[in-house]
């Protein structure tokens, strides 16, 4: 089997398919932490008329404290802290306190530093507009993503979505600016108030319906598709084992094949042998990152196939089914590392036959030719030096090659990357990659450069 769970720093000089199942009641869809103020607090002063918490402590509820936050006051309160310095906090806190209740302050401080966590998923202009707990953020697919999920539903002829285990509306948002009108159902009561109040925040609740239900007892046979989001996380962390997610994939898996069309949202780790015969499943990634991986049900998918997709492009390879082994052979001028969706998918012999090349290890994905190969899917690099793993040997050809920028990629190796920082003290005006690796069997040092595309 190909590992795909390394991996690669760049490092400087010092300046420089189970079938359903009844599963029980779910006691909610995820864990969402409570929407608890953060920062620094004063209690309250039951006599002072000026805080609205009073005796009663209203904002000590999450949902009192979300819907305060909606009011006027909090409005112009969060419009405020857009740009506010986190490690500036309690300066602001004190400041803002002499002209608005504590525990409002302390509220929108927190809601303020989620949207700005939140703008590397969403976006500024949606980010800033938008409400977030601190699962949501976590837990919320990134927009591109989301979008293109979206797009695919709509290419399919979708109107119509119930969004099972809906979080803070993410999800439903991509589906509704696709035109497709959305149920976006969740368990817990916090967290369905957080995705009504962003499709009214986006101006997209006439297609968004939120409800607070449990997703097992939804009757979802009036849409043309469902979408489930099982929760990963539980208290201890990420959930690998696909029946312990929230629902379990076996009940989501039971619900997609009841309707139309579907989509499940699953960890990108997840075994082949755990996807559904029923299903396409495709991996996607994102700037290079792998960020989940999707069953796809219905009218439309190719059951059975494997796809990988990298975004922003959209570039997308896929094959009807399991590939065979690759061959495997020694090291030629040129080195391709495959995109992690690829190495998922286990579409890297696609890539050795499109590139007429082979494995520098049958468990390695590395794919070697002696020829130029250019593929969205991979990115290529001139190897010039091959040696046995040997740091001493390393740290004297950079220092003879002058290389104080070093890149290093680790596939298949036990050595991390600071460990070679440590030693090999770098220094001078040039650039390498060095890859840490397998060669048949054999620990070995790959030293190289990026293929560049020449220019036009």
């Amino acid at each position: 089997m190909i590992s795909d769970t390394d991996s690669s720093r760049t490092i400087t000089r010092p300046d420089t398919a189970a079938g359903p199942r009844a599963v029980p009641r779910l006691a909610h869809n995820g864990p969402v932490n409570a929407f608890a103020p953060t920062g620094p607090t004063d209690p309250p002063d039951p006599s002072d008329p000026s805080d609205p918490s009073g005796a009663a402590e209203p904002l000590n509820d999450p949902l009192a404290a979300f819907t305060a936050l909606r009011a006027p006051e909090a409005t112009a309160l969060l419009t405020e802290l857009r740009s506010y310095d986190p490690a500036q906090e309690l300066a602001t806190a004190t400041r803002l306190r002499r002209s608005h209740p504590a525990a409002l302050v302390s509220a929108a401080l927190g809601q303020a530093r989620l949207r700005q966590r939140a703008v590397a998923k969403f976006g500024a202009e949606d980010a800033y507009r938008m409400f977030f707990t601190p699962n949501g953020v976590e837990q919320a697919t990134r927009t591109s993503v989301a979008t293109y999920r979206a797009g695919r539903f709509a290419a399919a002829g979708v109107r119509s979505v119930a969004d099972l285990c809906c979080g803070i509306g993410g999800d439903a948002i991509a589906l509704a600016r696709a035109g497709i009108s959305v149920l976006a159902v969740d368990r817990d009561p916090l967290t369905a108030e957080v995705a009504r109040a962003n499709a009214a925040a986006l101006g997209l609740d006439a297609l968004i319906e939120v409800r607070c239900a449990d997703v097992t007892e939804i009757d979802t046979a009036a849409y043309d598709a469902v979408f489930v989001d099982p929760a990963r996380r539980g208290g201890r962390g990420r959930i690998f084992d696909p029946e312990a997610y929230s629902p379990p994939l076996s009940w989501a898996t039971g619900a997609a094949l009841k309707a139309p069309r579907a989509a499940l949202k699953i960890a990108p780790g997840i075994p082949h042998e755990a996807v559904p015969a029923q299903a396409e499943a495709e991996w996607i990634s994102d700037g290079g990152d792998v960020k989940e991986a999707v069953l796809w049900f219905g009218e439309g998918f190719a059951a059975g196939s494997y796809r990988a997709t990298l975004l922003p492009a959209g570039a997308t390879l896929s094959a009807p089914a399991a590939l065979p082994a690759p061959p495997v052979g020694p090291v030629g001028r040129y080195l391709y590392e495959p995109d992690g969706a690829v190495i998922r998918a286990h579409l890297v012999a696609d890539i050795v036959g499109r590139s007429g090349g082979r494995l520098i290890d049958e468990t390695i994905a590395y794919v070697t030719s002696d020829e130029p190969y250019d593929s969205p899917y991979t990115s290529a690099y001139e190897i010039t030096d091959r040696l046995p793993f040997n740091m001493k040997k390393l740290k004297a050809l950079l220092r003879e090659r002058k290389v104080g920028v070093l890149t290093v990629k680790k596939r298949g190796s036990a050595v991390e990357p600071e460990e070679l920082r440590r030693k090999m003290k770098l220094q001078g005006p040039n650039t390498a990659t060095v890859f840490l690796t397998r060669v048949a069997g054999a620990p070995t040092m790959l030293i190289g450069h990026p293929v560049r595309p020449e220019m036009p």
